[in-house]
């Protein structure tokens, strides 16, 4: 094979890239394109937006402030002889309120944290 041989074999393998990366871009553009009008059928059907005065607003007497207390755990009830506890036996909750208000503070060198017996010896 002749050098020019060569060379027009590879410039039509060069157009058929070129063709096939058009190719290729066209699909994606062209789903591009539904995707966008799906998504617009879609929205179109649903409800619409609320209005300003549908929506929600602040009570008359103000924000509602955040209450901080003390809670424990609330023991399970233990059933008497052999007879299993249904959830009907339960309390409606898991904790109480504590009768000590006052937050547990932790203290130096007390972390809790995994090796936290207080500062390290060398």
């Amino acid at each position: 094979m002749s050098t020019a041989t060569f060379e027009l074999a590879a410039t039509s393998s060069e157009v058929l890239n070129v063709i096939a990366a058009f190719v290729g871009g066209m699909v994606i553009a062209g789903a591009l394109v539904w995707a966008v009008q799906f998504g617009m059928r879609v929205r179109d059907r649903e409800l619409p937006r609320p209005t300003p005065d549908e929506q929600t607003h602040l009570p008359e007497t103000g924000p509602v402030h955040e209450l901080r207390e003390v809670r424990e755990p609330d023991e399970v009830p233990h059933s008497q002889g052999r007879e299993r506890l249904l959830p009907h036996d339960l309390h409606h909750a898991g904790s109480r309120r504590s009768e000590d208000q006052h937050r547990k503070r932790w203290l130096p060198g007390k972390s809790g944290s995994f090796g936290g017996g207080g500062i390290g010896h060398a």
